[in-house]
């Protein structure tokens, strides 16, 4: 059986671990994304919102990986946005941001990116650099052309101020979705079938990482 160390404190991408049968150990990377956001475009290293989900949770699974508690284990970083119109949409944070977002939303089409960075920390002698391997998946999302009244009633509850793109497909938000194209699980911030992607990548088999069947 494989550790695995989500360096992320989503309940959502832990909910969706946990349903697949993977109790992961859960630890915030504790950066500054604006920073590293910042410096990697000022390097030329991000363009559009797929680079700036891998650049970030490359960045998240590192914070934690240099930890000495995240030593004998697989750490995986993730990270989403959504890409509207070329605009990279984060958390909104703001009730004013996630109205004024959703008036551009409602009606409209965009992709939500979740990056995923896995570190193989299970190699303890010094010096040894762990391996690692990133991906990015999208799905792209449908959005319905809902009012101004349930805009307003949908941020008075909260929901929306702390997720990507201002929006979720697993709780109060799908109901304003018209469809999807692509992973769902992309959509909650964690795509499974990457996650066995990296995995086989790092020569891990996907399944020793089950641990709550």
């Amino acid at each position: 059986m494989t550790r695995l160390i989500l360096a992320s404190t989503s309940p959502a991408r832990l909910k969706v671990l946990r349903d697949a049968g993977i109790e992961p150990i859960t630890i915030a990377p504790e950066i500054d994304e604006d920073a590293v956001e910042e410096r990697a475009i000022a390097m030329g290293l991000i363009t559009n919102t797929k680079q700036v989900v891998e650049v970030l949770a490359r960045a998240k699974a590192e914070a934690v990986a240099a930890r000495p508690e995240a030593a004998g284990a697989l750490i995986l970083g993730c990270d989403s946005q959504l890409d509207l119109d070329g605009e990279s949409l984060g958390k909104p944070h703001e009730p004013a941001v996630a109205i004024e977002r959703w008036k551009r939303l409602r009606g409209n089409t965009g992709t939500l990116y979740s990056g995923h960075w896995l570190i193989d920390n299970r190699d303890p002698r010094p010096g040894v650099v762990p391996p690692a391997s990133g991906l990015v998946s999208g799905t792209k999302v449908h959005f319905a052309n809902i009012s101004d009244a349930e805009i307003e009633a949908y941020v008075a509850s909260g929901e929306p101020l702390k997720v990507a793109g201002a929006f979720t497909i697993d709780g109060l938000g799908g109901a304003f979705l018209t469809s999807i194209e692509g992973d769902a699980h992309t959509v909650i911030g964690i795509s499974l079938s990457g996650l066995r992607e990296l995995s086989l990548r790092l020569g891990v088999e996907y399944t020793s990482l089950w641990n709550r069947i």
